[in-house]
């Protein structure tokens, strides 16, 4: 079973581009760009996400060029603590 506490590969970022097949062009906070794919319940949903969203993306352990989008917008359980 999948350990879901782990955040490591959590990253927040901003939707550059929308390409085909409902994948984006994402920009994350250090400054790497990915291509991100929308997660299963954003899609059942039918959650739209567009050029210039902030987003949530979980990115691959073995290829970190690429990623999943798992929340538009920052979610309350990765956003960074403001000192």
């Amino acid at each position: 079973m999948k350990d879901t506490s782990n955040n490591e590969n959590i990253k927040l970022g901003e939707v550059l581009e929308a390409l085909p097949s409902l994948k984006f062009r994402v920009k994350l906070e250090d400054g790497s760009e990915i291509i991100a794919y929308l997660s299963g319940k954003l899609m059942v949903h039918r959650i739209r996400v567009l050029a210039g969203d902030t987003i949530t993306v979980e990115t691959s352990p073995y290829d970190p060029t690429k990623g999943r989008i798992i929340y538009r917008g920052v979610s309350h359980k990765y956003r960074k603590p403001s000192s």
